[in-house]
């Protein structure tokens, strides 16, 4: 992929960026960057996973995933992430958002989710619930949602991670 698939990819799949924004953005047309969509895409499902896991191992995967990243287990987290996992962080400049860039490679996201999750608000709970048909961790601070998490599986392991933490859209939630 060029650098500008991936961020083109994430900006409109994963966090609904209209092609106008993301063209404002990288400083092109907005013809341009649905060509890098369409681009990307390919790329995309080109690399797709030979199989897709069950759901009971997606949910047990990302029970796991929240054990480790709000116990502070390096350790565990380190065991359930892929070696090229990457992480995507939106906060939408309203919510906690780690990087407008994408973070790659398991020891660099394992050690960011684990200083991240030490902000985490005590009376945060849990919730699990399939979103866009995957299980999600929905993180709940006073009956509001805090953040959610989306896991992309090859496998046992994670290689994907997405955190929305973008206030207004997690109101959708």
């Amino acid at each position: 992929m060029s650098p500008a698939e991936p961020a083109v990819f994430v900006l409109h799949q994963a966090f609904a960026y209209p092609y106008t924004e993301i063209a404002d953005m990288l400083g092109r047309t907005p013809e341009a960057i649905r060509q890098v969509a369409h681009r990307a895409r390919e790329h995309v499902t080109a690399q797709r996973p030979r199989y897709r896991v069950t759901a009971r191992v997606q949910q047990k995967a990302t029970e796991r995933f929240i054990e480790a990243t709000l116990g502070g287990d390096l350790e565990a987290l380190l065991d359930v992430l892929a070696p090229d996992v990457t992480l995507w962080t939106d906060g939408g400049g309203k919510g906690p958002a780690t990087s407008l860039l994408p973070v790659h490679g398991r020891d660099i996201v394992a050690d960011l989710l684990i200083t991240v999750a030490a902000n985490v608000p005590a009376d945060a709970t849990v919730a699990y619930r399939n979103i866009n048909g995957d299980p999600s961790a929905i993180l709940f601070t006073a009956d509001s949602p805090f953040a959610v998490l989306i896991l992309d599986l090859d496998g046992p392991h994670i290689t994907g991670v997405y955190s929305i933490t973008n206030p207004d859209k997690l109101t959708r939630i």
